[in-house]
C-alpha cells in the first residue's frame, strides 16, 4: 500500500520560512517525479501545482509566484521529498499537498494534477501578515 505522508505545516508570520517533509513508503521512490500542490482555503479552490523534482533533481519546476522563495528537494535514500519556504507571504496560505507521479510513462507533463498517480493527506500553512 502506497502512502505519502506530509508534515511540517503550522502557522508562521509573513516573512517567515516553514520547511515541509513528505515521506513515502509502498513505492520504488526513484522510480516517481514528485510535486507539491497546494489548495488555498475557500470553496471552489482550485488544486495549484508549486514544485516538481524528477528522480535525480537534474529537472526542477516552480510556479512562477513561489520562484526564489521556494526549494524543493528529495532525499532518495530516505524516500522523502522536501518543499524550504522562505519569505512567506499570506497568499501562500493553503493546504500543501505531495504527489507522485511514475516517470517512465511519456509524455507526462508534472504541472498537471491528473498525471499523478498518489496523493498525500496534506498539510496546512497559515501564514499571518
Amino acid at each position: 500500500q502506497v502512502q505519502l505522508v506530509e508534515s511540517g505545516g503550522g502557522l508562521v508570520q509573513a516573512g517567515g520560512s516553514l520547511r515541509l517533509s513528505c515521506v513515502a513508503s509502498g513505492l520504488t521512490f526513484s522510480s516517481y517525479t514528485m510535486g507539491w500542490f497546494r489548495q488555498a482555503p475557500g470553496q471552489g479552490q482550485e488544486l495549484e501545482f508549486v514544485a516538481a523534482i524528477s528522480w535525480s533533481a537534474d529537472s526542477i519546476d516552480y510556479t512562477d509566484s513561489v520562484n526564489g522563495r521556494f526549494t524543493i528537494s528529495r532525499d532518495n535514500s530516505w524516500n522523502t521529498v522536501y518543499l524550504q519556504m522562505n519569505s512567506l507571504k499570506s497568499e501562500d496560505t493553503a493546504d500543501y499537498y505531495c504527489a507522485a507521479t511514475y516517470r517512465f510513462r511519456s509524455n507526462y507533463d508534472p504541472r498537471v494534477r491528473r498525471w499523478y498517480d498518489y496523493w498525500g493527506q496534506g498539510t496546512q500553512v497559515t501564514v499571518s501578515s
